[in-house]
């Protein structure tokens, strides 16, 4: 079988192809149908030959589907882990397989090294809900007051920033500031859920995530009604009348360490659709009830155009240097909060 790609034309499924793909799919094969396997196996096979040649690192956030998930990612995990492991590889090259946000972060902390995204239009509602001018004109508003920013931002916002976080560290980033009040950008529900979990005053910014922000309670009760014994896991970017029916609050890290730790029947994560799939390549054991709202800027993200990256060098992350200097600080600041804890 020839398969069409965006990269260099035609790959076959050959009998050399099948055999080094074979542990691939022997842990996708209750996500992935067999029928789809020959369109995927000969893109991953290349892909993973071309990046040891090219000195390249795979890096994949837990939303992007299980083929490129499980089959070409050398690293995986949330914002943070993302943020953490690009600060350390010592690869030349990393493939970012996430959003631009995602991208710039890595290229932040690794200036020197080529950091490519494949796709261009993996954007992020969050990331497009606020704009650098808009960080400075709340900061004139609130004189003095430190500035906590998600890290679904663009690098010009992180240059505005004091500090960035992600849903895993927030509430611990918001509280080694020693502050009573900070301004909490840009997710609305993340910034509720922290102000929650704190005696610091948050102010918030109305910003949503296009995924999360679908999700209701009245989903969640009638997955409940329909499901005994469910377990409700959701993400802090859901609205609040969502956390409220949730039997765990977390980061999806935080979300896969309790799957781990607690071993439920059944479970609902509400989050992005692929983060479902992954997670039960590792439990087998465990039902997944699966609502499936996908994110359309992750789904941007193939293996055709992970081949076509590496194989063109593109497309590369640039951060003019002035702003990159102040952004890189914030995101540092956060990762230093956390340095020796488990995140």
């Amino acid at each position: 079988m020839a398969i069409e790609n965006r990269g260099s034309g035609q790959f076959d499924y050959t009998p050399e192809v099948a055999a080094a793909t074979a542990p691939i799919y022997e842990k996708l094969k209750d996500v992935v149908p067999e029928i789809e396997w020959p369109v995927h196996a000969p893109l991953i096979d290349a892909i993973n030959r071309l990046k040891a040649q090219k000195d390249a690192i795979i890096l994949a956030h837990n939303y992007q589907t299980p083929e490129i998930f499980h089959g070409v990612a050398d690293l995986s995990g949330d914002s943070l882990a993302l943020a953490k492991q690009a600060a350390e590889t010592e690869a030349q090259m990393i493939v970012l397989c996430g959003v631009h946000f995602m991208a710039e972060t890595a290229k932040l902390l690794n200036p020197e090294k080529t950091v490519l995204i494949p796709d261009l239009e993996a954007g992020c509602s969050l990331a497009d809900s606020i704009t650098a001018e808009d960080v400075r004109l709340l900061k004139e508003r609130y004189p003095g007051v430190p500035v906590v920013t998600y890290i679904n931002t663009t690098a010009a916002v992180k240059a505005e920033t004091d500090i960035c976080c992600t849903s895993a560290n927030a509430v611990e980033v918001v509280e080694s500031l020693g502050v009573d009040r900070v301004i909490f950008l840009p997710d609305e529900y993340l910034g509720k859920h922290v102000a929650s979990k704190t005696n610091v005053e948050v102010i918030l910014w109305k910003g949503h995530c296009e995924v999360h922000e679908r999700f209701t309670g009245a989903e969640l009760k009638a997955f409940r009604a329909h499901h005994a014994g469910i377990q409700v896991l959701a993400h802090p970017e859901c609205p609040p009348d969502v956390l409220a029916e949730a039997d765990f609050v977390g980061s999806t890290s935080g979300m896969i360490r309790w799957v781990g730790r607690e071993r439920p029947n059944r479970v609902v994560m509400v989050t992005e659709c692929s983060m479902s799939d992954n997670v039960s390549v590792e439990y087998p054991d465990v039902e997944f009830i699966r609502p499936c709202n996908l994110c359309p800027h992750m789904k941007q993200i193939t293996l055709s155009n992970i081949l076509w990256a590496l194989e063109n060098d593109q497309y590369r992350v640039e951060i003019d240097p002035q702003v990159a200097e102040r952004a890189r600080r914030s995101v540092e600041r956060m990762i230093e909060v956390g340095r020796g804890k488990n995140s």
